[in-house]
């Protein structure tokens, strides 16, 4: 059972990742330049796994307290729901894309860290994702629940700006294609409406 919970998790956080942005793009450039690529992978990573844990345990927890976990919960369907149904529009009509050719990044550590953390920690939808979405998933949930649903989401967001990072060069033949996309855009819509299921079910 913690298991499932733990998937849930993931999805959830994946999905919400593959979202087109700014931040993804970013990795994506470090990635191909071969530039401080673990440095801005970690950041993003940790980053994400603090929001994810006050999300979970903070937010969830209060929710949980206040005895409003049907409405966060309802809510995040709501918008797991429409999420995915933009998600297949732009599937069908092949409006997404990922622009990577934007101008290159000083070389320096630390400029490449400010850069990060902005494009992390100023990033409204990043809240939205992990305080809300994130939280609201977890609202219904108690102890090693929680915990392997918090674990699962964290996982996700290393296994993907990892892979996005380190795996860059050898998918950047692909990343421009915008059918590439189309596929990206399916998928995340099919977990959302599984993960939505997943959420008003448990």
């Amino acid at each position: 059972m913690l298991l499932a919970h733990a998937l849930t998790g993931f999805a959830l956080s994946l999905s919400l990742i593959l979202a087109i942005g700014a931040q993804n793009a970013f990795v994506l450039r470090q990635g191909l330049s071969g530039r401080h690529v673990l440095l801005v992978c970690s950041i993003c990573s940790i980053s994400d796994a603090v929001l994810i844990i006050l999300g979970v345990f903070v937010v969830g927890e209060l929710v949980s307290q206040s005895g409003n976990t049907d409405i966060l919960e309802i809510a995040a369907v709501a918008f797991l729901v429409v999420y995915a149904l933009t998600r297949f529009r732009a599937a069908y009509a092949g409006s997404s894309g990922l622009d990577i050719n934007s101008p290159e990044y000083s070389e320096s550590a630390f400029k490449v860290s400010v850069l990060t953390m902005g494009f992390t920690w100023l990033n409204p939808h990043v809240y939205l994702d992990t305080l809300l979405l994130i939280g609201g998933g977890a609202a219904g949930l108690e102890g090693e629940q929680r915990v392997a649903f918090a674990a699962g989401a964290a996982l996700a967001s290393f296994v993907f700006f990892f892979s996005l990072g380190f795996g860059a060069r050898s998918i950047s033949h692909r990343i421009s294609e915008p059918r590439t996309w189309q596929w990206i855009d399916a998928g995340v819509g099919i977990t959302m409406l599984l993960v939505a299921m997943g959420i008003w079910l448990g």
